[in-house]
């Protein structure tokens, strides 16, 4: 595999994954585990607040982050809000990574629950994996689980409405891709 190409899972890649999520190899970056790769976040919020990291193996989709300095509270811990931010992007990036159907639509957050079990320190590696419970006509009910230096930091659950398809060129010409 070629350093910028996608991850494979099979017949379930779609070309929303490779425009979205390609990115350089993260195994060329040293503190972020073998077999992630850097999510292209573009410009905007979560361009601010990450660099986000996933992996795509068949059906399972991990995201992660290493916690800096800029992600912490005084005490060193990494803060709720960049907790939460993180698990609204898993439950959904995971989501469209998971349903074929939904490859190329946007998910808006609808509800979000995050249970905060232990903290995320300055310099842990933070990852994510998740399940999609259920999907409707209009909607999608997913839950995951983040661990931070191995151990359960939070879990979560989340309700998405399945938006209009991503006009990916729109996006790209207005460098928001």
């Amino acid at each position: 595999m070629s350093a910028d190409a996608t991850p494979s899972s099979g017949p379930a890649d779609s070309a929303a994954e490779t425009a979205v999520l390609a990115g350089p190899a993260a195994s060329a970056v040293s503190d972020v585990p073998p077999g992630f790769r850097r999510f292209r976040a573009g410009s905007g919020f979560i361009a601010v607040n990450g660099p986000l990291y996933f992996l795509h193996e068949g059906a399972k989709f991990r995201l992660g982050f290493r916690v800096e300095a800029r992600h912490c509270n005084p005490m060193g811990i990494c803060h709720g809000g960049m907790l939460a931010t993180f698990a609204d992007m898993l439950l959904p990036m995971g989501t469209v990574m998971q349903v074929k159907e939904l490859h190329d639509r946007f998910l808006p957050t609808v509800s979000l629950q995050v249970d905060y079990i232990g903290p995320a320190r300055l310099g842990d590696w933070v990852d994510g994996e998740m399940q999609v419970l259920r999907t409707t006509r209009a909607m999608v009910f997913a839950q995951g689980l983040v661990k931070s230096g191995g151990a359960i930091a939070l879990r979560c659950s989340g309700v998405f409405k399945i938006g209009p398809v991503i006009d990916r060129e729109a996006l790209a010409a207005a460098g928001r891709i």
